[in-house]
């Protein structure tokens, strides 16, 4: 029987599941992949699709078939127990945060776990949905190899200035410093500039990953050497829902409102950036497609904020040769891409529009300084091979 390897990844109102097949010399096929969404609303989903794109289930669900994340896992479980012979070598999680234990992925045992738990304030809208298949596999499959692949792993060995905050010694000690997510979006993309764009490999990278949730990375032969996100992932770039950078007074004169922590935390996490300018809007899609003034205010402070952090980024660089989109918004957003670009073209970044708008590899024009690329990022491909290794390190 050939080997699989369960990728997993819970979110607030989606659960997403890929499978991959080991091939000799430990390469990885994908096999197919698939996800519950609208989890929790009144119109929930299920679909999965195999490795060549064709559909082989696509099912509108009631609400109460995944009212919440428990019944959209025991949905996911009871499909790949119909579909798939025996039981993976290992599961890998999608971890948001890993605090500063860990610089690698990590297998996931009781007291990792807890560890992993304890961080939950750090990340409240990721931390337990990212946690809770880990508990279900625990308790039901307690025999399976689960591995914690964390956000924020790359992210470590930054210099201590760009670790700190300028706050008393003591909270540093105490974990409050900046940890930096997406890590396994800017592992899978220095690693496909390695193998398909060597020679742009080691030079000053930045990566701009684009979505719902949003930051960049400053790369130096391959490796994180700064980033937007902080200490949670509130900072940084302006997001859907989340403001990125914030002055703290703002939170300060909150309190001094009469706001209880718990509202404060529904307003930064999930009523601001796009959502909090437009009115209520977080789809990038709709705001572009909007000619409601809110909207077209809420695409201008994306686009300018995002190439003020990116340019910001360059400081820790000493310069910028290559510019990479990624993620939903990076990858599928030509009027995006071209807004940021426009306010970097003292920077030496110029975008063909002809390529942009065809979505090329390279959309910079010929004569550009900076080299900028639309790299699609397969964070589930990268959780897939770190899993694989502790696989192999373990036995």
């Amino acid at each position: 029987m050939s080997e699989q390897i369960l990728v997993i990844n819970a979110g607030s109102s989606s659960l997403k599941f890929h499978m991959y097949k080991v091939q000799p010399g430990d390469q990885l096929d994908f096999e197919f992949g698939g996800q519950v969404s609208g989890i929790g609303s009144s119109q929930p989903a299920f679909k999965v699709k195999d490795a060549q794109g064709q559909s082989m289930v696509k099912q509108d669900l009631d609400g109460e078939q995944a009212k919440d994340l428990h019944t959209a896992q025991a949905l996911v479980a009871r499909w790949l127990l119909e579909h798939v012979d025996g039981r993976p070598i290992a599961v890998g999680h999608r971890i948001v945060h890993g605090g500063a234990r860990y610089d690698s992925s990590v297998p996931l045992t009781p007291q990792v776990l807890e560890y992993l738990d304890s961080l939950s304030p750090l990340a409240p809208l990721h931390q337990q949905n990212n946690l809770a298949p880990v508990r279900v596999i625990f308790e039901h499959y307690p025999e399976i190899f689960q591995v914690a692949c964390l956000d924020t792993a790359f992210h470590q060995g930054h210099a201590p200035h760009l670790q700190h905050f300028a706050l008393p010694g003591r909270f540093f000690e105490q974990g409050v410093r900046r940890y930096g997510f997406h890590g396994l979006s800017y592992h899978y993309i220095s690693q496909h500039l390695r193998r398909e764009i060597p020679e742009l490999a080691d030079g000053r990278v930045v990566v701009a990953h684009l979505g719902s949730g949003a930051s960049a990375c400053a790369l130096q032969e391959g490796r994180s050497v700064h980033t937007t996100m902080g200490f949670t992932a509130l900072d940084g770039l302006p997001m859907g829902t989340r403001p990125g950078r914030l002055d703290a007074g703002v939170v300060l004169w909150m309190l001094e409102q009469g706001m209880e922590h718990d509202e404060i935390q529904s307003v930064l996490y999930t009523q601001s950036g796009l959502k909090g300018l437009s009115g209520d809007q977080a789809d990038m899609r709709a705001l572009e497609a909007s000619d409601d003034p809110r909207a077209k205010l809420a695409v201008q402070y994306f686009c300018y904020h995002t190439a003020e952090n990116l340019a910001g980024l360059c400081v820790a660089l000493k310069g910028l040769d290559t510019l990479v989109f990624t993620a939903g918004i990076g990858e599928h957003s030509p009027s995006i891409r071209a807004g940021i670009a426009r306010h970097l073209e003292w920077m030496g970044v110029e975008i063909d529009p002809v390529r942009n708008q065809a979505g090329k590899t390279v959309i910079s024009t010929g004569d550009s300084r900076v080299k900028v690329l639309v790299i699609p990022t397969n964070e589930e491909r990268v959780i897939a091979e770190q899993s694989l290794a502790l696989v192999r390190k373990k036995s």
